[in-house]
């Protein structure tokens, strides 16, 4: 009976051991994080493209602009599952064309190429710089995977004033297709050379927090635009800004 005792509480002793160093490995979500991959419109704010959809249009800027995000984004997905790419300038140019006749409004050329030049004349949202400072103080790496064309994210980049946060600069160009696609997120891992659990992403709509997340990113969502959250996978954490994720990533360990 002593035997039996003794090999017992040995084995619980063993179980005790065990469970407390799988504690004391698994680390919360942000103490992994190594690097962060931006979506584009994280950091560049494309409310000013309403302001030139509402000066062309008078009374009709929001409702083209929303008609013409809705569209953008149902043509890549469309495009991507059926096989059938073009990349993200012609997307967005299709879409605004769809958009103003849904909307009875006479896209000239010279409408559609003011309201296209937007896409390459966006500036950071005001909270981008001072959080990117923090971030690369911190060690962070910082990347973009974003479905903009590499010509439209560098101009963006230069005009919003970035050069030299960024280390990856990701466009689904290079992989010929659209977010949420695994092979669009998957450059993250290939480029940075991280583990899943290393890369945050942050995204912008929450569909890409749901796609990341299903991915396998750590992930959170920069709900700027207080929508409701989507019925499917649920992002590690959400705020109203970039003021919230470097919270989240710079989070102490509990004690």
């Amino acid at each position: 009976m002593n035997t039996l005792m003794r090999s017992f509480q040995f084995t619980v002793f063993l179980l005790v051991i065990s469970f407390s160093i799988v504690l004391a490995e698994t680390k919360p979500v942000h103490q992994e994080i190594k690097a962060i991959l931006f979506d584009g419109f994280v950091i560049f704010d494309p409310r000013p493209l309403v302001a030139r959809a509402e000066k062309l249009y008078p009374g009709h800027g929001v409702s083209l602009c929303e008609a013409w995000r809705t569209r953008q984004f149902e043509y890549t997905w469309l495009r991507s599952l059926s096989g059938r790419y073009v990349d993200f300038w012609k997307v967005t140019e299709d879409a605004l064309i769809f958009a103003a006749k849904s909307q009875g409004l006479d896209l000239t050329d010279a409408s559609r190429k003011e309201l296209m030049n937007g896409y390459l004349e966006l500036n950071a949202w005001p909270d981008v710089v001072t959080t990117l400072k923090s971030l690369k103080a911190a060690g962070i790496r910082l990347g973009f995977l974003t479905n903009f064309t590499p010509q439209m994210l560098d101009s963006n980049i230069k005009n919003a004033g970035l050069e030299g946060f960024f280390e990856k600069n990701l466009s689904t160009d290079i992989v010929k297709t659209y977010k949420p696609d695994p092979r669009a997120y998957q450059m993250g891992i290939d480029t940075f050379g991280l583990q899943k659990k290393q890369i945050l992403f942050a995204a912008f709509a929450g569909w890409d927090a749901a796609g990341a997340k299903s991915f396998g990113y750590p992930t959170f969502w920069v709900n700027r635009l207080k929508l409701p959250a989507e019925q499917l996978e649920a992002p590690d954490s959400e705020g109203g800004n970039l003021n919230d994720l470097l919270t989240f990533v710079l989070a102490k360990p509990e004690n």
